[in-house]
């Protein structure tokens, strides 16, 4: 399959680039700072905070599939998964683009009740508006809430729910979640599903 994978020089991302290759599928690197790959492979340079329309278009034409690895790097990046997302959803309309695997976050299920009346934080929140903007698209989408990510190895024995979060599933390696999302590629049970991994 023909991939277009955001954020290919982040800790999912480059777990992704190398599985998928090794796996035989064709990747697209697109990223904001092209010198940060770790693979020769073809590269579009976009910045979702400031897209080039065209660009973005173009990197997207073609593909079989969109891998969204976004996330936030530190606290002053929280907040770009929602704006980014809807950057990508946009592009993959005018692409005619159709399936989009993208990382989610377990914190999205923590919504106010009773027991935690306190609404989500800024970064659940974020998590949150980005499936908001999956469930209300057109596209293929699934979404892939990962814990706390960890630079482990790819043991593949990850548990998964839908619905609710892993009980007591806290940590996922990085390979680990490259992994789940390469095996939901062409699953047709995994579209339209918010789906929580980890181990």
């Amino acid at each position: 399959m023909r991939l277009a994978i955001f954020a290919a020089t982040g800790g999912v991302g480059r777990h992704l680039v190398d599985q998928a290759l090794e796996a035989g599928h064709e990747v697209r690197a697109v990223v904001r700072r092209p010198q940060a790959l770790h693979r020769e492979l073809p590269v579009v340079t976009v910045d979702l905070s400031d897209p080039d329309p065209e660009m973005l278009v173009r990197a997207i034409s073609g593909v079989d599939v969109v891998c969204s690895c976004l996330g936030p790097r530190g606290r002053s990046e929280i907040g770009v998964l929602s704006p980014g997302t809807r950057v990508i959803i946009d592009a993959m309309n005018k692409a005619g683009a159709q399936r989009i695997v993208a990382v989610s976050g377990a914190s999205v299920s923590t919504v106010p009740r009773p027991g935690r009346p306190n609404p989500p934080g800024r970064e659940p929140g974020d998590v949150a508006m980005m499936e908001d903007a999956l469930r209300s698209s057109d596209l293929d989408w699934t979404a892939v809430r990962a814990p706390l990510l960890t630079k482990g190895p790819l043991p593949g024995n990850y548990r998964m729910a839908e619905g609710h979060n892993v009980p007591r599933g806290f940590r996922l390696s990085r390979a680990d979640t490259a992994h789940f999302m390469l095996s939901t590629l062409d699953n047709p049970d995994t579209v339209k599903r918010a789906l929580a991994v980890a181990y």
